[in-house]
């Protein structure tokens, strides 16, 4: 058995890889108990996100996993080997307390991360997978995060996802005060995403979700409006900024209904930020005029603003995660040097045991022994 951590990322996958690998929440715990269940793992958890899909796993097997994360996808595995990595032991905490930390992430230094990781683990414990190996990894990980936090300035003037949509807009219409936007889902993005529009005054915000019981909360909070989503293709037209993040397996939008929209909008623009993966919005969307279309990787120009000062700070993270890192190890090799101390000790008493039998026989031979 060995740590292990694999996956693919934003570094090493286009999104068009990344959106096939995702695991949607209402799959993850099925997923994970079948990745145990298996065999092919003693332990996992799985952290899926817009910029990453990573398993942690005790395993006998780097192999075996691979192939599991391939045959539940319904990819081949071939297709799927050159953007993946996999990273043993030490390599495998390291890249840990890295992704926690921010290190990782396309918004260098960024928070959100640390939350999703929280929620894998938390997701992992629920459905039984997570044991002794990896509850001590995100024990250190998170203590790792929060040393890296309070230690550097790694998260100072950092431009999030949900603020970079909003700088966006602000390129395509002058001014976001006068635009009506809507937001699909009701997850924790779309609700990072509406607490920065909403700061900008827009004349109507509407919340659609599939279940308008869910999004009611988050829609009163920003005085929005609610709609279902088979409400879309007749309300689409009525809106000049889309923001979408959900967990669908399929696209919500598709070219044709948006088409119809912006006919009856008489080509007056609609500017679209697509934060899913999988995608929300179809590809082909993306070749019609009138329509700007942004995803989870066009995103990336905009993020890196502000990032002088944050790259100034990664040696010294950088730093505090190696000593992390260290300790961690020296936990492992510990741990694995227990049953052989344990067996040398068993040997030794069966060995004292031995003697002290012999010696009482010889006793007994002479007459000496002593009740």
């Amino acid at each position: 058995m060995q740590l292990l951590t694999l996956g693919v990322n934003h570094h090493t996958a286009p999104l068009a890889i990344r959106e096939q690998v995702a695991f949607g929440p209402e799959k993850l715990a099925l997923a994970l108990r079948e990745l145990v269940h298996s065999q092919r793992a003693s332990e996992a958890a799985i952290l899926s996100t817009c910029n990453r899909t990573e398993l942690y796993v005790n395993t006998p097997s780097p192999e075996d996993v691979v192939q599991w994360l391939a045959d539940f996808h319904h990819i081949d595995r071939r297709e799927l080997a050159p953007y993946l990595y996999a990273l043993p032991r030490e390599k495998a905490a390291q890249h840990a307390f890295r992704v926690a930390a921010g290190l990782d992430s396309m918004v260098l230094g960024e928070t959100q991360i640390l939350g999703q990781m929280k929620q894998a683990v938390a997701a992992a414990e629920e459905a039984g997978t997570l044991g002794l190996l990896l509850h001590k990894l995100f024990q250190r990980t998170f203590s790792a995060a929060k040393e890296v936090r309070t230690s550097t300035e790694i998260g100072a003037n950092s431009v999030s996802m949900a603020a970079a949509a909003v700088r966006l807009a602000e390129r395509i219409f002058p001014s976001v005060k006068e635009q009506a936007c809507l937001f699909i889902g009701a997850g924790e993005m779309i609700e990072l995403c509406m607490t920065h529009f909403a700061a900008q005054h827009p004349r109507r915000m509407t919340v659609a979700n599939r279940t308008t019981e869910r999004a009611r909360p988050l829609a009163e909070r920003f005085n929005a409006g609610v709609i279902p989503l088979t409400a879309l293709p007749d309300e689409a037209a009525a809106y000049d900024i889309i923001i979408t993040s959900t967990a669908s397996p399929l696209p919500i939008l598709g070219k044709g209904m948006l088409e119809r929209a912006i006919k009856q909008r008489r080509h007056r623009p609609i500017f679209i930020v697509d934060l899913a993966v999988p995608r929300d919005v179809e590809a082909e969307v993306a070749d019609m005029d009138d329509i700007f279309l942004y995803s989870v990787d066009d995103l990336g120009e905009v993020v890196r603003e502000g990032m002088d000062i944050r790259v100034a700070q990664v040696a010294q993270a950088e730093a505090i995660i190696k000593t992390c890192v260290e300790s961690f190890v020296h936990w492992m090799e510990g741990r694995e040097l227990v049953p052989v101390i344990r067996a040398l000790r068993d040997n030794a008493d069966r060995h004292r045991r031995h003697e002290i039998e012999k010696a009482e026989k010889a006793l007994e031979l002479y007459g000496l022994h002593q009740e």
